[in-house]
């Protein structure tokens, strides 16, 4: 589903939960993938995240080079590559 995942430690994420503010350290996880598999990516995440409504975002990216593309679409399996 992914090509690339990058963890980025040493995250505090202040937040609102049931009424109370809440501080937690948190792990950035940026994923690399392609639209045909963004679906299924996003769903597999929600599964298994401990959180009951964990943060799952899509960022479009505006440009990507074109060897890049191909490394992500062949490494997700999809068509493309």
């Amino acid at each position: 589903l992914i090509a690339c995942a990058n963890l980025v430690p040493g995250i505090t994420s202040i937040y609102r939960w049931e009424g109370e503010v809440q501080t937690e350290g948190e792990v950035l996880m940026i994923f690399k993938t392609q639209d045909g598999t963004l679906d299924r990516l996003m769903l597999r995440l929600q599964e298994i995240h401990p959180y009951q409504v964990p943060e799952v975002v899509c960022l479009a990216s505006n440009f990507t080079s074109a060897p890049y593309a191909r490394w992500i679409f062949a490494e997700t399996g999809e068509p493309g590559a």
